[in-house]
């Protein structure tokens, strides 16, 4: 009798636990199914635009692109679209994300999500438009210059090219999320501008070595354009946390009693 009713107790107990789990897993899968059908739906009606986007990306270098394949112009246009689907469905994955995570969060941090994500948004799309702009044809020129002196005539497969320029605008896109990750980490007291401004030589060197490991050639030149720009966006990270994050930890004034329990929260209870 005791046996089967312990057994019903550690079943409903279990029940309790399991349910909400199972919930929540199928609501993930949910909001993926969700993202992935967004971007796959702009991943065809960017395709029809994708001649346009080469084109686009080709301007710095002057001479038409090549294939040496037979499916290397299909698999150049599909990436370039892949990329272009991906910023169409930020909105929608941005927005899948924050209500996965909003139930987890409490009302004063719930007001802040919607302006996180479309700060992140912005941050990304920012440094897309400076990777395009001004990254992309200062080292697509100084590789075509370079050969060019040396009596080299410039051929390059779409399929490389744009390899190559995806590969920047996806670096450069992430990194300008630094300065928001960094004022996030200070505002929650991770971190603090203090800290970070510490080990600033570190940063340096992390930028230095970072740039070298995901810039597509590795060469000193573009690494510097990558590790310079990340270099000033840590500054601007150092100041956002200055403004943004915690201040310095309160010093609470305790009863010298050891008699006196201390609560759950740290301080002291009579």
């Amino acid at each position: 009798m005791w046996g089967r009713h312990h057994s019903a107790l550690r079943t409903g107990v279990m029940a309790q636990i399991l349910n909400p789990l199972a919930a929540h897993i199928q609501t993930i899968k949910r909001r993926l199914i969700v993202i992935g059908a967004t971007i796959v739906v702009a991943l065809m009606v960017c395709f029809t635009f994708s001649g346009e986007m080469v084109a686009w990306l080709n301007r710095p270098f002057p001479n038409q692109l090549v294939f040496y394949g037979p499916t290397e112009a299909l698999f150049a246009s599909i990436k370039v679209s892949l990329l272009a689907a991906i910023l169409v469905s930020l909105p929608v994955i941005f927005y899948q994300c924050w209500k996965c995570i909003e139930p987890a969060l409490l009302p004063k941090e719930q007001r802040w999500g919607i302006p996180l994500f479309a700060l992140a948004g912005a941050l990304f799309a920012f440094g897309l438009i400076f990777c395009n702009f001004v990254i992309l044809p200062l080292v697509i020129n100084f590789f075509v210059s370079f050969g060019m002196d040396h009596d080299v005539t410039p051929e390059l497969s779409v399929g490389t090219y744009i390899d190559f320029n995806v590969k920047f605008l996806l670096i450069f896109g992430c990194a300008f999320e630094l300065p928001l990750v960094l004022t996030i980490l200070a505002r929650v007291g991770v971190v603090s501008a203090q800290v970070l401004a510490k080990y600033r030589k570190y940063a340096i060197l992390a930028s230095l070595i970072l740039s070298a490991i995901v810039t597509p050639d590795a060469t000193l030149f573009t690494m510097l354009l990558m590790a310079v720009p990340l270099m000033v966006l840590y500054e601007i990270g150092i100041l956002g946390a200055r403004i943004f994050g915690r201040g310095g930890p309160t010093e609470v004034s305790l009863p010298l009693d050891p008699d006196v329990p201390i609560g759950p929260a740290g301080h002291r209870v009579r």
